[in-house]
């Protein structure tokens, strides 16, 4: 059932528009949960990132959309840097050997989850490689996108950072 998963995704990746335009709003009801861990072993549950932005991204090693965003993503973590914000990216069900070696090329340094089993991929209804979501202080979706964006452009760096600046109690 992985390797179908997987192979349904890998046409959905190479088949889907190369670059994204904007941020939708989310439209897909009640934010799924989302328990999973990184590649040292420690556990994150979106539960535990009330309060904060959360940009939950699914994304793959092969995908090329992903790695093409992947730099923007990190500038994105710097220039928010001492705002409440978060990236949980979703690695989707490659394994962490991997991963790693892919990571060293790439030079990050934000969260990343490892979705093994493709369990989180069903959870978000993931089709797309990579897929967005934008969760607010409250711990609901707001947005999504789905394929890859410069996630440093003033226009979605004012969307996130103006969330970032609501009250979680709203």
């Amino acid at each position: 059932m992985k390797r179908l998963c997987l192979a349904f995704l890998t046409f959905v990746v190479l088949a889907a528009p190369a670059w994204a335009l904007d941020l939708k709003p989310y439209k897909g009801g009640p934010t799924p949960p989302l328990a999973l861990k990184d590649l040292s072993g420690t556990s994150h549950d979106l539960r535990n990132y009330a309060g904060k932005v959360v940009m939950v991204q699914f994304w793959a090693t092969y995908c090329a959309p992903c790695i093409k965003e992947m730099p923007s993503v990190e500038r994105l973590k710097i220039k928010l840097a001492g705002k409440p914000f978060a990236i949980l990216a979703v690695n989707m069900g490659e394994d962490e050997k991997e991963v790693r070696a892919f990571l060293k090329k790439l030079k990050v340094d934000f969260t990343i989850l490892m979705d093994t089993d493709a369990q989180a991929i069903g959870d978000w209804k993931v089709f797309v490689a990579p897929s967005t979501f934008i969760v607010d202080v409250q711990g609901k979706i707001r947005y999504t996108l789905q394929g890859g964006a410069e996630w440093d452009t003033p226009e979605l760096m004012q969307a996130i950072e103006a969330m970032t600046a609501e009250n979680p109690g709203n």
